[in-house]
């Protein structure tokens, strides 16, 4: 009797660990990637500049540098590093990150809550759009421009009025990523690296989840650099030949890079220029 009562017992237990295996919501971290970089090619880049954004677009690199008095918008040849046209942003302004739309750049400042619109071919400014936080990356994707403000939350805005429209909270595991930075929006996620990091974080636009991380490790050696400050902050996405470039703020080049699996084994694949 007792065997018997026992046997049934198990039954019991077995059956209630199949209903969870079957019926238990799958985690949303289970997908989570973790990616290092493999060294395509190297591009040289001004040391001088303090990277704030950088995007290519239609076969043209374009770069914003902060810092009042220093702030720029540029075009820059990125097979030899030359500076092709460049405007110099008013000294009120420190600028910040920098995308395009349409015909357009959009070029935010950090805490002067002033968006630059410009004629992407005279680099003439067309007009501004205020918003309320502070400006530090910028992308967009089909119907909006996506702005990071330092903190965990991304805004969506409108790209003709500015108006906001939505915003998500980036989360990995459930904990807020702050510090959020440049942003770059490919293949349908957003890019964001974390200010002082060497990491970027692959974030889902629809839930603000974090699907994986990016780890730049020892991409831009600290002994070629000159500043506490020269941190990673540039990402830009070539969509045409599937390129993806990365930078860093008085950085002395600017890195062409494929991602790998944190594990795979590290060979270079490096043509430098």
């Amino acid at each position: 009797m007792k065997f018997q009562k026992l046997r049934a017992c198990l039954q019991s237990c077995w059956l209630i660990v199949l209903f969870v295996l079957v019926f238990a919501p799958v985690s949303n971290t289970s997908a989570q990637t973790s990616q290092t970089y493999r060294i395509v090619r190297t591009y040289p880049h001004d040391q001088q500049a303090f990277t704030q954004g950088l995007i290519y677009v239609d076969g043209h690199l374009y770069e914003s540098t902060g810092k009042e008095g220093h702030s720029s918008l540029r075009e820059e040849d990125l097979e030899t590093g030359r500076i092709l046209r460049m405007q110099l942003v008013s000294d009120k302004y420190f600028a910040e990150g920098l995308t395009e739309w349409k015909n357009t750049l959009v070029q935010l400042t950090w805490q002067s809550h002033v968006a630059l619109v410009y004629d992407r071919a005279t680099f003439r400014v067309l007009r501004t759009f205020s918003y309320p936080e502070e400006g530090w990356g910028l992308t967009h994707d089909a119907k909006s421009l996506i702005l990071s403000d330092g903190s965990a939350t991304l805004h969506f805005f409108d790209p003709e009025t500015f108006h906001e429209t939505r915003r998500i909270t980036v989360k990995d595991n459930g904990k807020a990523v702050t510090e959020l930075n440049e942003l770059e929006f490919i293949h349908g996620e957003i890019y964001a690296n974390v200010w002082h990091t060497d990491r970027i974080a692959r974030i889902s636009p629809a839930s603000g989840r974090v699907i994986g991380w990016i780890d730049l490790k020892g991409l831009m050696p600290r002994s070629q650099l000159t500043d506490d400050e020269a941190v990673l902050n540039g990402i830009a996405y070539d969509a045409a030949r599937d390129r993806l470039f990365v930078t860093g703020k008085l950085w002395p080049k600017i890195f062409e890079i494929t991602l790998v699996p944190e594990k795979a084994k590290l060979v270079p694949v490096q043509h430098s220029k």
